[in-house]
């Protein structure tokens, strides 16, 4: 009887553990980055091909008004150019070669419009929109993501500054949007969580790391707002991001973390 009981439990907290990594969403970091240039449409593509649950691409605002899917501030890690994003037109942009540093094989690779990577979108699958800017994008990217007929739950908006997911809220109280930080020194789960109410966020979307450990996600869930991580690439620290209860997993290797998590 004893012996039967255990194997019950054990089945049981088995049956959890799945059902908890099923549960978690697994986000590509600027697209399967690991295999592809980073936020390209080859990088989305990628993403959709390896099951990722959803993609995680950084919005900048050209100089004329377009916005394109780049995460530095210039274009010399992914195009060899002292070219400012902010300060530079969407056609001198889209000129360079996004592609080859990643490989020969990517040669070629453009930098995209918002409007290009959104297009790349299966049925059902998210869109993780990072703002690398200001507010002042916030008007035209909400008007991009309206334009695409994609529901509000699949494309959450998150920024590391406060103000952008606050202009948000105010815009599209429906459109889900989550505050972006790591655990330095003094950003502790109460700061964090008063911070995320005063700008009416919908989660926070915090670093993998060990300060993040169950009494800190226990208070954020507690406060009702969702709790994702970033960016994870080894196994065991996304196994333990999976047993403290976090929702979503950003990494630049989606289909095999999901492999590392069915272990």
């Amino acid at each position: 009887m004893v012996r039967w009981f255990g194997l019950v439990v054990l089945f049981v907290s088995l049956s959890v553990s799945a059902a908890e990594r099923s549960a978690v969403e697994i986000i590509a970091h600027r697209g399967a980055s690991h295999d592809a240039p980073e936020n390209t449409v080859a990088s989305f593509k990628a993403a959709w091909a390896q099951n990722a649950d959803g993609a995680e691409l950084d919005l900048y605002l050209t100089s004329d008004g377009k916005i394109v899917a780049c995460h530095d501030k210039d274009m010399k890690r992914t195009a060899g150019s002292e070219m400012l994003v902010a300060k530079s037109t969407f056609e001198q942009l889209r000129a360079l070669d996004v592609g080859k540093w990643k490989g020969p094989q990517f040669a070629g690779e453009r930098i995209p419009t918002f409007q290009e990577m959104l297009a790349t979108l299966p049925e059902g699958k998210k869109v993780y929109v990072e703002v690398k800017c200001g507010p002042e994008i916030v008007p035209e990217m909400i008007r991009q993501l309206e334009a695409s007929g994609r529901p509000a739950a699949l494309t959450p908006i998150i920024c590391f500054n406060a103000e952008v997911v606050a202009a948000v809220k105010r815009a599209r109280p429906d459109l889900p949007a989550y505050w972006l930080s790591d655990l330095k020194e003094g950003k502790t789960a109460e700061v964090l969580i008063a911070r995320a109410r005063e700008i009416h966020a919908d989660g926070l979307d915090l670093k993998a790391g060990p300060e993040l450990d169950q009494a800190f996600a226990d208070k954020v869930r507690g406060a009702a707002l969702r709790l994702d991580v970033w960016t994870v690439n080894d196994a065991a620290l996304a196994k333990r991001m999976v047993s403290i209860g976090v929702q979503g997993i950003t990494t630049d290797r989606p289909e095999w973390l999901r492999e590392q998590l069915a272990k």
